[in-house]
């Protein structure tokens, strides 16, 4: 009986020391997204889209539907201003089907399916320059949103090698040398594309794709030379067994895109890919991806100075 009591007494005391708390959350308000880039010796290309309410639709034209045309998009050096031109991937000039397909991640055959909206020129003076800052000015539905970015000089790899993996012989990872410069903040992406002819008698991708977690930075490292390596980001389909998942095989040829950027676009890039890796993830800490826009745009202006090698997977 005087468990009992103390049961009684204890629920008593829990259920008077409940409060109920409400918490208000903000309703959507749409945003203007900007997600430009400029190249060393490639033109600049911007995209515009309006956010999206996360209980929208997510089929192919609710996002069709997302990018914005009539804006008028100007890039500087400081030198040379160039106003860009809208470009539609349904309607390009020709020539410049190689350069959107590369951009928007997809097969120059399949271009034409989309009418995905750009801003680009094709005038080569404004074409990125190691070295050079790059001013962007958006100007669409009466805001004017603004931002820079610089193109760093650029680091090559020192060496590429593919090696088994453990007791695997067939089968490894893609390995990079990295000598850093010291004295200074570097930030890096690896991006790759297998270039293994098919029956078809064409590379088996056609554009390059980013593994997991493709950005770093030499806050650990800087002024080192060390080896690191990175997996297949194809390597994951279905049918692919376990023990070589993410894996190369050896007679793969792969070419390897290693970039430089500047901190502002790094500090996007990590926290995006942070996001994504920890997205649903009900334990994660919330991630705020920072923008380099300015004047309440969402999104970034990245500036990238790629270096290319070829990596043929042999011991």
């Amino acid at each position: 009986m005087k468990h009992l009591i103390h049961i009684i007494t204890g629920l008593i005391l829990l259920t008077a020391c409940t409060k109920e708390v409400e918490i208000e959350i903000p309703g959507y308000q749409e945003e203007m997204v900007v997600d430009g880039l400029i190249e060393t010796d490639q033109p600049p290309f911007v995209l515009i889209s309006k956010s999206k309410n996360i209980y929208a639709p997510t089929d192919l034209d609710a996002f069709l539907n997302g990018f914005v045309s009539g804006a008028i998009v100007t890039v500087s050096d400081g030198t040379t201003t160039v106003v860009l031109d809208e470009l539609c991937s349904d309607n390009l000039p020709p020539g410049s089907e190689a350069i959107v397909s590369g951009i928007l991640g997809i097969p120059e055959s399949d271009l034409a399916n989309y009418a995905i909206c750009g801003y680009t020129s094709l005038n080569s003076s404004i074409f990125g320059q190691v070295g050079k800052t790059y001013y962007l000015t958006v100007e669409v539905e009466g805001d004017i949103f603004t931002s820079q970015t610089t193109i760093m000089p650029p680091t090559d790899l020192q060496n590429l090698f593919w090696k088994p993996d453990g007791d695997l012989t067939n089968y490894g990872y893609a390995w990079g040398t990295l000598a850093d410069p010291a004295g200074q903040f570097d930030a890096y992406k690896w991006e790759v594309k297998k270039i293994n002819l098919n029956a078809d008698g064409e590379e088996s991708e056609a554009n390059f794709t980013e593994p997991f977690s493709p950005v770093f930075n030499d806050d650990f490292f800087d002024g080192l030379t060390f080896d690191f390596f990175y997996d297949n980001p194809n390597g994951y389909e279905d049918g692919v067994l376990d023990e070589i998942a993410g894996l190369y095989e050896l007679g793969d040829t792969l070419v390897i895109k290693f970039s430089k950027m500047d901190a502002a676009v790094y500090e996007f890039m990590e926290k995006k890919y942070t996001q994504l890796a920890t997205s649903g993830n009900p334990f994660a800490t919330p991630t705020n991806i920072p923008s380099n826009i300015e004047g309440g745009a969402l999104g970034v202006w990245a500036g990238y100075s790629p270096t290319f090698d070829t990596l043929i997977c042999q011991p």
